[in-house]
């Protein structure tokens, strides 16, 4: 299983690996502006699972706005210490 910590290694892995086949390399290649865009979407589904299709619906769309709120910190070039120091 994995963990947040794990994700954000297994995609900085493959932002170095700079395979063009990659969907990591190509979110962050779309740069903010763009991951920004998904988020919201991806917020949005967070929030509809959880009202109206229940818990299991609502965690596989927490595990995808996790993947991209990751991609927009390693756009920006954030480590997860960055944003622990704010936890």
């Amino acid at each position: 299983m994995k963990t947040f910590d794990t994700l954000f290694s297994e995609l900085t892995e493959k932002l170095a690996s700079g395979d063009p086949e990659s969907h990591t390399v190509q979110r962050v290649g779309d740069g903010v502006h763009s991951i920004g865009k998904k988020i919201v979407e991806e917020a949005a589904e967070v929030w509809m699972a959880a009202e109206h299709e229940g818990r299991q619906a609502a965690a596989e769309e927490i595990s995808q706005l996790l993947y991209h709120l990751q991609t927009l910190m390693l756009a920006l070039d954030l480590d997860l210490k960055d944003v622990y120091r704010y936890l």
